[in-house]
């Protein structure tokens, strides 16, 4: 592969920006035809393509493509290289606008009414953290989170405080 100088793809693109039917990689492109032919010549090109010096030159703003040119350059982008077309995803569901604190309803969700042993309950409790915590929902609906990990704690907390035996092992 050829490559071009940044210095000397930025002096060929300011000579050539007298021409508005020209841009960037245009200038580019000629650049790395004439280092082709000097390499078909027998000369070894000694000149490298500075990659983050073009990407740098693009975001500078010098260069500006409308969307227009975009669009007619690479296509609409609704096909795959291949021809298929582009399938998009199904929406997403909306979200609630507010969550279940129903005491009951955490406990049906959390399954307290099985009798689960104590190690059980405590792996429980860390299912339901990891899917119900407030830094997981949208922000409106923290506060709906944070209260339903309070009862969700009460609720286990309860459920272990019953399956501990008492003094001697009495219940």
């Amino acid at each position: 592969m050829f490559t071009v100088d940044r210095n000397e793809a930025r002096e060929a693109f300011l000579a050539s920006a007298s021409r508005k039917d020209r841009d960037f990689a245009s200038v580019l492109d000629e650049l790395l035809a004439e280092k082709a032919d000097e390499a078909a010549d027998g000369a070894r090109p000694s000149v490298k393509l500075d990659y983050l010096a073009v990407a740098d030159e693009l975001h500078s703003g010098k260069i500006v493509i409308s969307p227009e040119q975009a669009a007619a350059e690479y296509g609409s982008g609704a096909e795959e290289p291949d021809g298929k077309p582009v399938i998009e995803p199904p929406p997403l569901a909306p979200e609630p606008e507010s969550l279940d604190t129903d005491p009951d309803a955490i406990a049906r969700e959390l399954g307290l009414h099985k009798g689960r042993p104590p190690a059980d309950l405590d792996a429980l409790r860390r299912r339901f953290a990891a899917a119900n915590h407030p830094d997981r929902v949208a922000a409106h609906l923290r506060n709906d989170a944070m209260t339903r990990m309070q009862i969700a704690n009460m609720l286990i907390d309860e459920a272990k405080r019953k399956k501990k035996p008492g003094l001697f092992g009495r219940r």
